[in-house]
Order: structure tokens, then C-alpha cells, then sequence
């Protein structure tokens, strides 16, 4: 279309030109971010799921949104989220302010799971998040012989402990094999307030 042509267009038809080039123009760009970036990193990873937990894109797609880990969790541990109104409304999630995840004999909410979304895995397989220290609120950087996370994790030494220094060492399963689970025993128990000096992020995959 000439520049003249344009001029002579009515203002409506003038904007409804310019919609019509950019999204021609767009179009390409937006196709080949849906095609070549990993869909995972469209979905927030803010939520700590329940054990056994596929990889979050998975697990939404796949969950039936039914409750049934939250009513067989022993420790009250699970609860559903409603937060907001989109795909993760109804879906199971652990916050350990709240309630911690105990690791239970019985893995009651992986073997519940109808829709496949819980996988059944070892305990030491477990991997809900991964817990970080805030060593500057932690109050052995304040001189305290706290060790209150260290003694109260469900695998205890092989998952967090005292490192050469003093402090709070968190270890990676994915450095070491065995390691922390995420399982938030730790971030439920410490006793630094408001905010608590350990606490467990969501892995991404």
C-alpha cells in the first residue's frame, strides 16, 4: 500500500492497517517462542508440590485436582491452592510456614494419586525443592549454637549439617546422590521470625 493510499484512509481503517502489519509481523516471533522456548518456564515455580511430583507443566496438565493426597496426608501437610483463577486453582501444594511435608513411612499421597500426577519414588528419591540458607538472618551468624534444623530433618546428616565453618550446610542431592528433599521440616522449625533464615524453593526443571 503507497504512503498516498494511506493518507486517504479513514482513521479506523488507518489503525485496522497497522493491526493487521504487526501482527504479520509478530506472528513469526511468537510462533518460534512457543516452538523453541521450554514451556516450563511459562509456568511460575513458586509452589513446592507434593512428593513424587512430575515436572510442573506435566503435573498441571495431568492432575485431577481431586484432594485425594490432601486427605490421605497424616500430617495435615498438603493443601490445595487458591490463590488464583487460572490452571493451578485446585491443585496440591506445601507451604512450610505452615505445615511441613514429613517424609511418612507410608508415602500415603503418592500411592493415592489417581491420576498419575504423584509418582510412587524411594524417600531418599524425593526431591520437592531444595532448602537455602539466609546465613545473614541465621542466628548462629549472631553467635547462637542453634541446630534446630539439623536435628529435626527426617534424614537428618545426609541431608543438612554443621559444616567446617559452623554453619548450616544444605546438601544437594544433585552434587552428592543423597541429600535434601525439600521436604520444609527444616523452614517449619526454625526460629527466626518473620522470615526464616531456611527455606525450601521449588526445583526447576
Amino acid at each position: 500500500m503507497t504512503d498516498d493510499h494511506l493518507e486517504n484512509l479513514p482513521p479506523n481503517d488507518r489503525r485496522g492497517f497497522f493491526r493487521s502489519s504487526l501482527s504479520r509481523l509478530l506472528g513469526p516471533v511468537a510462533d518460534y517462542i512457543e516452538t523453541k522456548l521450554p514451556i516450563d518456564r511459562l509456568v511460575p515455580l513458586d509452589l513446592l508440590r507434593p512428593p513424587g511430583a512430575m515436572a510442573e507443566r506435566d503435573f498441571l496438565d495431568t492432575c485431577f485436582r481431586c484432594g485425594s493426597c490432601a486427605d490421605a496426608c497424616p500430617a495435615d501437610a498438603i493443601v490445595l491452592f487458591t490463590g488464583d483463577g487460572g490452571e493451578r486453582r485446585g491443585t496440591p501444594h506445601i507451604d512450610p510456614n505452615r505445615r511441613a511435608c514429613v517424609i511418612c513411612d507410608d508415602l500415603s499421597c503418592m500411592k493415592v494419586c489417581p491420576s498419575g500426577a504423584l509418582r510412587l519414588v524411594d524417600r531418599h528419591d524425593i526431591r520437592i525443592g531444595l532448602a537455602k540458607v539466609n546465613h545473614s538472618i541465621c542466628v548462629r551468624s549472631n553467635g547462637e549454637d542453634c541446630t534446630t534444623c539439623v536435628d529435626v530433618c527426617p534424614l537428618g546428616r545426609t541431608a543438612i549439617r554443621i559444616d567446617n565453618n559452623g554453619r548450616i550446610e544444605v546438601i544437594d542431592p544433585n552434587t552428592d546422590g543423597k541429600g535434601c528433599t525439600g521436604c520444609g521440616v527444616c523452614q517449619e522449625q526454625c526460629p527466626t521470625r518473620p522470615k526464616r533464615a531456611i527455606q525450601v524453593h521449588p526445583h526447576a526443571h
